[in-house]
């Protein structure tokens, strides 16, 4: 057995010690490093967190909702994910058709205001329970716009036609799988300023070596905290896939980040996990009668041994 998530909180420690203080665009504040790497081998186990609850079904379904090039987050609600629910309700509470209470600043409001708080959980609810019930606001208010799922599967070129960039790395490790173009890329300069938020996971590498496929993703940003456990698990989860599709063994996930950042107001968290002693990393079970990503449903990806410690709340900064 191993902790895989050794490189994780080391990391985590040196930002704390070392980083520097930063502003930011949400107007929290951070404490950064720039041009950081962990590597996890996932030929000894799966790297989720131990030193505190990951939702895995959260990651799983995020997972499958890029893998299948949607956009919309009526997919996630459907599944029970909230992660994307506070950019698609941005756009709603900013759009002319909003009528409810001001919504201004609310990503701030929320930890600084306990009465607001109440007042936006509700709008939040109904907001989530339109999208699930109304087909037409749904596909007005929780498109995200050209996220990862459309630029993975629907890149759109000069002509109007489209390229399946998953397809292409699938097709290319299992004909020519020394190539160094094995890439696919979420970066798209034109849609950046219509996305609900810009890629932080900006593109990934795939490598094959000894019958053996590994992956490389470098992220322009990343939320130490919240975001990038949900990173590790998402593109370890992603490279079991293609690994199982192309009939490789997994070897490794390597994990590049530009500014790889703590938010102020996660610093107390972090301690917390930090003082936490790491179990040994579960294992990944995928259905074995399933080879074809776009096979896998839920019930055909689960962990086995997976031994945590207590959920750490955080803010979200929006």
């Amino acid at each position: 057995m191993a902790i895989l998530e050794q490189p994780y909180l080391d990391l985590l420690n040196k930002i704390m010690t070392t980083g520097h203080d930063k502003s930011d665009r949400t107007k929290t504040g951070t404490r950064s490093l720039f041009g950081a790497q962990m590597r996890f081998n996932l030929a000894e186990g799966f790297p989720i967190l131990t030193t505190k609850r990951v939702p895995f079904g959260l990651i799983k379904s995020e997972l499958l909702w890029f893998l299948r090039g949607d956009t919309n987050i009526k997919f996630l609600l459907e599944h029970n994910n909230h992660i994307w629910d506070e950019w698609a309700f941005k756009n709603w509470i900013q759009s002319p058709a909003y009528e409810g209470p001001d919504m201004t600043d609310f990503g701030l409001r929320v930890q600084s205001e306990p009465e607001f708080k109440k007042i936006y959980q509700a709008e939040m609810k109904k907001f989530d329970e339109r999208i699930l019930n109304d087909d037409d606001f749904a596909q007005k208010y929780g498109n995200l716009g050209n996220v990862y799922g459309a630029q993975w599967r629907h890149w759109e070129k000069r002509d109007g036609s489209f390229i399946d960039q998953i397809q292409n790395v699938v097709d290319q490790i299992k004909t020519t799988p020394d190539s160094r173009r094995m890439i696919v890329t979420a970066w798209n300069p034109e849609d950046v300023p219509n996305s609900a938020l810009p890629p932080c996971h900006v593109m990934f590498q795939f490598y094959v070596v000894d019958n053996k496929l590994s992956v490389q993703l470098y992220q322009r940003s990343g939320d130490m905290f919240l975001g990038v456990p949900f990173n590790i698990a998402s593109y370890s989860l992603l490279l079991h896939l293609i690994a199982r599709e192309t009939g490789l063994e997994v070897g490794e996930f390597v994990h590049t980040l530009g500014d790889a950042h703590i938010y102020d107001n996660h610093f107390d968290q972090v301690k917390e996990l930090l003082a936490n002693k790491p179990y040994d990393s579960p294992q990944l079970w995928l259905n074995p009668d399933k080879k074809n990503i776009m096979d896998f449903e839920m019930e055909d990806i689960k962990l086995i041994g997976y031994h945590h410690h207590q959920t750490i709340k955080a803010p979200v900064a929006v």
